[in-house]
């Protein structure tokens, strides 16, 4: 294989991986039981949240550490907060504009707010991946180039939870499975994307990766809290159980996939 051809499959499979993430909900035939509600509700809530810390905080400390040494913290604070007031001026926003038409709203939907969340996070490891590519062409070695596709196979096995995080709970809603496979795959088109201007702007836009992994960690996080795990706390108390155990199932599996591919 070409490099050419490793760089273009490279930065393909990673929105491959979420939109196969995301078919999962063609496995739903029927509209989703109260128990299934609240089982994918919490898987979704672990693996965003795995998903914020490893993927995107731990990271961007590493990479702040750099050029901010022990006040590596700053920028990743900055962003983190900045991602979480990014999501809550989209809310405002939306919900003055719905208050034209309507008395009741609900201001930003759950499937806004999940994508966006998602879609935040899959910009920064395209980045990720442009920069390992780039890096690679720059060495020029075989090496370089199987190192990036290692990467970009390891960031493309977690986007199969992340698309399926997205989709499933979309379902359990008034979502036909059909939206919900597109929020979801769609949540992963960015990725090539900013690959490629990760491959193009390799050197001007390292600095920023920090900032952009936070920034993505706050509005993950935020959806969490505000959007998922809330509908952990209501049904029965077996149903809020399973949504417990799913949390942490989600949460684990997405930890190990950070881990072991990362």
């Amino acid at each position: 294989m070409t490099q050419e051809e490793m760089t273009v499959l490279g930065m393909g499979f990673t929105f491959f991986a979420t939109a196969l993430g995301a078919a999962t909900v063609f496995c739903f035939k029927k509209e989703v039981s109260a128990r299934w509600n609240a089982v994918l509700m919490g898987f979704a809530a672990g693996v965003m949240t795995a998903a914020a810390i490893w993927s995107l905080l731990l990271p961007a400390l590493n990479e702040a550490a750099t050029d901010w040494g022990k006040s590596a913290c700053i920028p990743v604070i900055v962003g983190m907060l900045s991602g979480g007031l990014f999501l809550a001026v989209l809310d405002k926003l939306a919900r003055a504009l719905k208050q034209k038409s309507v008395q009741d709203v609900s201001a930003l939907s759950k499937a806004t707010k999940l994508f966006l969340a998602v879609t935040l996070h899959n910009i920064p490891e395209g980045l990720a991946v442009g920069f390992a590519f780039g890096s690679a062409y720059a060495l020029g070695t075989r090496e370089a180039f199987l190192s990036a596709v290692a990467l970009a196979i390891g960031i493309g096995v977690q986007n199969f939870p992340e698309g399926a995080a997205v989709a499933l709970p979309l379902r359990t809603g008034k979502e036909t499975r059909g939206k919900a496979f597109v929020y979801g795959a769609l949540s992963g088109i960015v990725e090539p994307i900013f690959a490629v201007v990760g491959f193009l702007l390799v050197a001007q836009l390292r600095t920023l990766q920090p900032w952009l992994l936070a920034f993505a960690a706050g509005a993950m996080l935020l959806v969490v809290a505000e959007d998922l795990l809330p509908d952990l706390g209501e049904g029965k108390e077996t149903d809020r159980k399973a949504g417990a155990w799913s949390m942490l199932l989600g949460f684990v599996v997405m930890m190990t996939l950070d881990v072991v591919l990362g």
